[in-house]
Parts: structure tokens; C-alpha cells; sequence
């Protein structure tokens, strides 16, 4: 699945309040962009959006149901 197909299947299942969902989208276009960027710029971004997963903490407590 591309980056595209991610972002039509996250706007088809109302994934756009789902940051868990965003932060996959986020990866997927860094993986994509990779070849064409400087390595140290790859690692930069890569870090900025573990911060940003690591900040959305347990996100899944009670709604496990829901997401699993």
C-alpha cells in the first residue's frame, strides 16, 4: 500500500481523528521520500514522528474494542 492508497482509506473510514493513523501515513511518505533526501534529513524526520508517537502515550486504553 502506497501513500495514497493510505490516505484514501484513511479519509473512507473517518481515520482523520485516528493520530495513530496519521502517524502511519507520515512513515509511509518519509519511506517513499527516502532516496531523495539527505540521510541526516531522513533521520530528522524519522525522529520527529517517533516523538509524535511516543506522545500519544496509551491511546488505545479503553477503546480496544474499537481500534483492535
Amino acid at each position: 500500500m502506497n501513500s495514497d492508497q493510505l490516505a484514501r482509506y484513511i479519509e473512507k473510514t473517518n481515520g482523520i481523528s485516528k493520530p495513530w493513523l496519521l502517524v502511519q501515513l507520515r512513515l509511509k511518505k518519509l519511506q517513499e521520500q527516502k532516496d531523495d533526501m539527505p540521510e541526516a534529513e531522513y533521520f530528522r524526520q524519522l525522529e520527529d514522528i517517533h516523538k509524535d508517537l511516543m506522545n500519544l502515550g496509551e491511546w488505545w486504553v479503553g477503546i480496544e474494542d474499537e481500534v483492535f
